[in-house]
């Protein structure tokens, strides 16, 4: 066994490449499929080689990259270990030494910045409303995912047209000058990267803001998903997709990714928690905050940048801090509430997590102590999910607009797209990985639903883990009011002498939630 030669595929799950070798085996596995068979028994005292053997990084600014995904995937857990640095629960960091490889923080803010798309500018934000306007009178899926005999490449070809003529329009009803000198004696095709722009926009903006373009998004993923299709590509005569544009390439291509690596950096992209503060102490933190960000624009802004381009490029990663507090930090909160009013060792009377298939609507069977471990194992790969968001949804953006063809199949919701997602694929297995790793145990299966029925392609993955926050949060925030009940003398006897307490209402809550929820 060579660990120079290229790795062969897991012979456990024969569908993700070796990056493992077990001594006492004699096989190769993926790190998963390790992880999972010498997990417990004899075999965790199998040694083992890592087949995968990393680059040394030559004094360069990058981070060690493997294939599609950043290796520097750190959480809270995995920051400042023997140092004084530690990530904050909002994922900003405080100090500059990154344990787990010798990382840095500014490699750790260059790998973050390679998938945090960047803030929309005024000019573009026109353009969203262009796309907007456009997509809610489209029709597209209604008219493409539909079972016909005709010729689809026309069909699809015909509404994307469509959609752009009505974003033409709009653009010269809105802007004559700019329309005209547009559209006056060129067609769309000769006007690829307008429409381009545009597109891309549209695809940033979703990112950075999950909650907006509910229906719309799906309209334009499923449009651009055929336009990369080759025979419409040739049909339509130009290209649709553009790469998602990112801080990173941003500050690169104007030669400051240098600013990723100032000590300031951390303090002018963090995210101030108003809790258990007061309002001179918010104002303060802002202060700072603000003073930080203009100090970083004085000194990186040149002929190539300006200081309110790096602001927006400051402000865009300031925004991934805030949809990691807004997103992450739940999953965080219910597992502490979790262990702090439950025990898997120890079941108390009334307040059994135990399940039964087939009763009071339950479709498994778990004691307490399984159903306390499902629970927070569940808890925690959300948590390690949505911590790495930003980078699956740039993955699942490739994934869905590469020139992977899909099936139109009835799944018992509808017609829906089945296509394979190797670049998610890929990074769930090392998230799942992880997040075993640091449970220990792992109870039930763990399988990754990508490209199959249950999960048909990589935007229902996304849009399935977007629910998390969704969920959790009005829990959370219903299990913090509850202190605020003795401000209501009448709501607080109502509460006492029907749970007996704030205390007892509040596990209550917990107790439903983590039998029926999970």
């Amino acid at each position: 066994m060579s660990l120079n030669k290229t790795p062969a595929f897991c012979v456990e799950c024969k569908d993700q490449e070796a990056s493992v070798f077990c001594e006492q085996c004699d096989e190769d596995f993926c790190e998963v499929c390790h992880a999972m068979l010498h997990r417990t028994g004899n075999r965790r005292k199998h040694t083992m080689k890592n087949l995968i053997v990393k680059p040394p990084a030559n004094g360069s600014d990058e981070p060690v990259v493997n294939g599609d995904v950043t290796e520097i995937l750190l959480s809270n857990n995995e920051v400042g270990k023997g140092s004084s640095s530690t990530l904050t629960s909002s994922g900003e960091l405080d100090g500059t030494v990154i344990s787990g490889g010798g990382a840095t923080l500014g490699e750790w803010m260059t790998a973050r910045a390679k998938t945090v798309p960047l803030r929309l500018d005024e000019k573009e934000r026109n353009m969203l409303r262009l796309l907007e306007a456009a997509l809610n009178v489209s029709e597209y899926t209604d008219k493409i995912d539909i079972i016909s005999y005709s010729n689809k490449a026309r069909r699809i070809v015909l509404q994307i047209k469509d959609i752009c003529a009505v974003i033409s329009g709009l653009l010269v009803s809105g802007d004559y000058k700019l329309g005209s000198r547009l559209f006056a004696k060129r067609n769309i095709r000769e006007n690829e990267a307008f429409f381009q722009r545009v597109f891309e926009v549209g695809r940033r903006f979703k990112i950075m803001n999950p909650e907006k373009m509910r229906s719309n998004y799906g309209k334009l993923m499923h449009m651009l998903m055929d336009s990369v299709v080759p025979e419409v590509e040739e049909l339509l005569g130009f290209s649709c997709v553009i790469p998602i544009k990112t801080v990173y390439e941003f500050l690169k291509k104007r030669n400051r990714v240098d600013v990723l690596h100032d000590d300031l950096i951390a303090l002018a992209t963090r995210e101030i928690a108003p809790e258990l503060k007061t309002r001179e102490q918010i104002d303060a933190e802002v202060q700072r905050k603000r003073r930080a960000v203009e100090q970083l624009g004085k000194k990186y802004a040149n002929s190539d940048i300006s200081a309110e381009d790096i602001e927006r490029c400051l402000s865009s990663l300031s925004d991934n801090h805030a949809y990691l507090k807004a997103n992450r930090d739940p999953c965080e909160r219910m597992s502490k509430y979790l262990a702090k009013y439950f025990n898997p060792a120890k079941t108390e009377s009334n307040y059994s997590l135990a399940i039964m298939a087939g009763r009071q609507g339950h479709r498994l069977t778990h004691s307490h102590s399984n159903q306390y471990a499902y629970v927070h194992q569940s808890l925690g790969l959300w948590r390690e999910i949505v911590h790495e968001m930003f980078m699956l949804w740039s993955l699942a953006d490739s994934d869905l607009l590469s020139s992977s063809p899909y099936r139109l199949t009835n799944t018992g919701q509808g017609l829906q797209r089945i296509q394979t997602c190797p670049g998610v694929g890929r990074a769930m297995q090392k998230i799942l990985g992880r997040a075993q790793k640091r449970g220990g145990s792992w109870v039930g299966s763990s399988a990754v639903h990508l490209g199959d029925k249950n999960v048909p392609n990589s935007f229902m993955f996304i849009d399935k883990y977007n629910q998390v926050s969704r969920i959790l949060t009005p829990i959370i925030r219903t299990l913090d009011r509850l202190d605020c009940l003795d401000q209501d003398k009448e709501l607080e006897a109502y509460v006492k002498d029907t749970f007996g307490g704030v205390e007892q209402c509040r596990k209550d809550i917990l107790y439903d939630f983590f039998r029926f929820g999970f």
